[in-house]
């Protein structure tokens, strides 16, 4: 019987890595605090509808990518694909208009989408998803974005881009869709299929096409910004503006529009070259009408999600720095079963006093137990046979220095206190 293993498009992190992983979220955890972000935990999956609706049902994602199941009582769900929606449907259910505006909320964990796997892209994937809620002040798309810029300076990220383009409102989007529709009809023939399909639902989402035919012909479309109503005009300047003030690089990209339907106004990517072709290890923008379109009132909002793959993949292939790799203390070696009794109690008094330890329960040589405790990484083994057991002492010795001592057992807490302090 062959083994079972992990379906194609997921993986498992294991602590090789997940350290790096803790690392990330560790370093998130503290900029969101610098800002005033409070960090929720949202379900893995949500009502179909939530995404049909809020995504957009011409969008990629909800066309081809979505993982939905009927549940036993028929309803339709759906693993959660992004988190913003999810953000907005949090804040509406739980009436937190009624609290200081706008709301800053943060959270990370799994999303889930079936397409193609490729480097820094799986099938489940883990987001960081940083939203404020309740604000139309191009001041909060201009701290999302320098929330995002801090998150990377802190990880130690150089080579970076920002991109930024406004994508309307209502207001203004029609026109310009006009527009847009009226260029891509004289190279119609020469679109992929899904452009062509795009053509009447969505054409804005033909200037995302990943195909390098449609980009070559999108690259002399018009650009937005020559349609913007004047309330999206002045927030993108002001925004623009405030970006020179914080002397955050970026470029104007008149192509970036972002793969979902909710975005209005401001549009950004962070992109790093460490990626190849899937370069972006940032995005996001404001969405003022989603919180409308899942039935609820007007409520803006702005926001980014950052894929943790993407930003360790980035972080190595830049080098930077995560921090210690977690290692253990003390190891405690034992000579016989005699000693593994001592050593047990030992091994609970130590981490009592929130010491990090571990033992052997394989039966190795004493030997092999050391070299166990070099592979941990341990600053200390304590060594534990019928000498010491008979004498009333421990045997430490320093894997840092190779110096040893043998330590009476009622003094053995302290010395391993004051030696890791050392």
């Amino acid at each position: 019987m062959d083994i079972i293993k992990a379906p194609r498009g997921v993986r498992d992190i294991l602590p090789d890595e997940a350290w790096k992983w803790a690392y990330v979220l560790e370093t998130s955890r503290k900029v969101a605090g610098f800002f005033g972000y409070n960090e929720i935990h949202l379900p893995l999956f949500e009502h179909t509808e939530l995404f049909s609706r809020g995504i957009g049902d011409s969008t990629d994602v909800v066309e081809k990518e979505m993982y939905t199941f009927l549940d036993r009582a028929g309803r339709s769900l759906t693993l959660r694909p992004e988190l913003t929606a999810s953000m907005v449907r949090c804040y509406l259910e739980h009436g937190m208009s009624k609290k200081v505006q706008p709301v800053k909320l943060w959270s990370a964990g799994p999303m889930f989408r079936y397409e193609r796997p490729q480097k820094g892209r799986y099938r489940q994937f883990w987001q960081l998803d940083v939203e404020a809620l309740g604000s139309e002040a191009p001041e909060v798309d201009l701290e999302i974005i320098a929330f995002a810029i801090y998150l990377f300076n802190a990880l130690g990220l150089s080579n970076l881009e920002v991109v930024i383009n406004s994508v309307g409102c209502p207001v203004c989007r029609p026109g310009y869709r006009d527009a847009l529709k009226r260029y891509v009809g004289s190279n119609f023939d020469a679109l992929c299929n899904t452009c062509q399909n795009r053509f009447e639902r969505n054409p804005l989402r033909i200037l995302d096409c990943k195909n390098e035919r449609c980009r070559e012909i999108m690259k002399d479309a018009p650009g937005i910004a020559d349609y913007l109503c004047d309330e999206c005009s002045e927030h993108f300047k002001r925004v623009k503006e405030g970006m020179t003030i914080l002397g955050i690089n970026y470029k104007e990209d008149k192509n970036l529009v972002r793969g979902l339907d909710y975005y209005t106004k401001t549009a950004f990517e962070v992109l790093s070259g460490e990626l190849g072709a899937q370069n972006a290890v940032c995005g996001g923008g404001r969405y003022d009408n989603l919180a409308e379109t899942i039935g609820g009132p007007h409520v803006p909002g702005v926001g980014f999600a950052a894929g943790i793959e993407r930003i360790v993949l980035t972080m190595e292939g830049q080098g930077c720095d995560f921090g210690q790799q977690p290692g253990i203390d003390v190891f405690i070696v034992t000579a016989d079963d005699l000693a593994k009794n001592k050593a047990l109690k030992l091994l609970y008094d130590l981490r009592h006093e929130q010491i990090s330890v571990d033992m052997d329960y394989t039966g190795k040589s004493i030997g092999s137990q050391l070299k166990t405790a070099s592979n941990r990484e341990a600053k200390l083994a304590c060594i534990l046979g019928g000498v010491e057991i008979e004498k009333g002492v421990v045997t430490v010795k320093d894997l840092r220095k190779g110096s040893q001592s043998e330590v009476a057992n009622d003094s053995l807490i302290d010395y391993v206190k004051a030696n890791l302090a050392g």
